[in-house]
């Protein structure tokens, strides 16, 4: 089975940017090369991890880097999205890890050597316990120490990458670490989301004016991650229902970067859930980006709720994956051309999609036509998209390799290759293979 797109398709051009993602805290191990991050003393709470798993070895990326980056090159892709551990280069004392920042130099330039484009997320989630033992992303001066991570660790980086992203995904950080509780730090309560989001997005704008200073040369933006909001019926009440539940959890992360505002669904909000804005704050967080990072995987259904703004339908008989994701790529291209109708967006970039399949090792081969049919109809969704004017100029499969991840532990496989954590062997599954595939045959 192979992946194929339109002779026509701007996708198929070498012009368009192809490449597999990855996150720090998920792949790397080398737990005692660094300090201790949220995720470790979430692992280490009872409960918390599906498997009572940890990120201690992962894929055990911190020793075997240099096979990996033999891996990526072998895929023929264009680009590698990998994220900075800010544990791992900035010490407790805030000056930076030398060898921390070791690590990542030489694998950045040995990525450079290759041809191979970096795109970097300075924070995807891995924040230093010490700085959660300060009230974490509560705490508006976390926005200030992320600020000047990111001016010393650009600084050491230099010219080596092509692209920063300053977070990704804030509304995971905020709303499942601050309000959910299911990712870590596990706080829970509707009193801390929308704070949380605010020093977040506070720190993207920070760290935006910081890379323009730094690091002018690069393609600089944020990674959001879009769960598109759909009515259950045609009633008014279901269709009211999923737009606010559309502002809450998306439009919430993008309206006050793009326009210095936060939906209208704030003045809904009890007032002790309201973020903590300063004066000023809004000029900061709409600094202009040089390009969007979306991530998406699946939407959400939901309906009208007398005690609530919304209640979210759980999928019934449809195609899901894995991880019970709805598989519903229309929602993908609907997206992007809702998004670009809404605003006046930068160029864009697919930071992530994939699907979590109940992959099988079979005489060393993984036979996940399941995940290439997926990749195909959401690589037609993204074509669909750019067809309607939508300015796509890359996407990155999510991920490269099985991986630790998060509240799932090792129970959910999303990678093009295959890890085998007690042996640490890869494997390309026939996912990778057609991506590899789909990629060489561009003109």
């Amino acid at each position: 089975m192979k992946i194929s797109l339109p002779n026509n398709s701007k996708m198929n051009s070498k012009e368009f940017t192809f490449g597999v993602a990855t996150a720090s805290f998920q792949i790397e191990g080398g737990v005692n090369d660094r300090l201790p991050c949220i995720w470790d003393t979430f692992c280490a709470t009872d409960g918390k991890i599906i498997d009572q798993s940890n990120g201690d070895t992962a894929c055990d990326h911190f020793n075997k880097w240099h096979q990996d980056v033999d891996l990526i090159e072998s895929l023929g892709v264009d680009a590698y999205r990998l994220s900075i551990s800010w544990p791992r280069v900035i010490k407790l004392d805030g000056s930076l890890n030398k060898a921390g920042v070791d690590f990542y130099t030489k694998l950045l330039d040995e990525l450079k050597a290759r041809n191979i484009k970096t795109f970097v997320t300075l924070y995807h989630w891995d924040l230093p316990q010490h700085l959660e033992n300060k009230g974490g992303w509560l705490n508006r001066d976390t926005a200030y120490a992320f600020e000047q991570y990111v001016d010393l660790i650009t600084k050491a980086l230099g010219n080596r990458v092509d692209s920063y992203a300053t977070l990704n995904e804030p509304f995971c950080s905020a709303y499942l670490g601050y309000e959910a509780g299911i990712h870590a730090p596990g706080i829970k309560g509707k009193e801390f989301g929308k704070k949380a989001a605010h020093h977040l997005l506070l720190a993207h704008g920070l760290a935006m004016q910081v890379l323009a200073k730094n690091s002018p040369n690069t393609q600089n933006g944020i990674v959001l991650n879009f769960t598109p909001a759909y009515a259950k019926t045609d009633s008014q009440a279901d269709i009211i229902a999923a737009q606010k539940a559309d502002d809450y959890f998306n439009q919430w992360y993008i309206k006050p970067i793009m326009d210095g505002a936060y939906p209208d669904l704030l003045n809904e909000l009890a007032p002790e859930n309201h973020p903590d804005i300063h004066e000023g704050d809004f000029d900061i967080i709409s600094t202009p980006l040089d390009f969007l990072g979306i991530n998406y995987y699946t939407r959400a259904v939901y309906e009208a709720d007398k005690s609530e703004l919304f209640k979210e339908v759980p999928p019934k008989d449809v195609a899901i994956t894995d991880i019970g994701w709805e598989i519903y790529p229309k929602g993908f291209s609907n997206l992007l051309v809702s998004l670009n109708e809404t605003y006046s967006l930068p160029p864009i970039y697919i930071t992530e999609n994939g699907a979590a399949m109940a992959d099988k090792l079979i005489d060393n081969e993984v036979n996940d036509i399941d995940r290439i049919s997926y990749y195909q109809s959401h690589l037609d969704a993204v074509n669909d998209a750019i067809e309607q004017g939508v300015n796509i100029q890359g996407y990155f499969a999510w991920s490269l390799m099985d991986n630790f991840e998060w509240a799932e532990g090792y129970t959910k496989r999303f990678g093009i290759v295959y890890v085998d954590y007690q042996s640490q062997v890869r494997t390309i599954k026939a996912s990778g293979f057609a991506y590899k595939n789909f990629i060489n045959q561009r003109s």
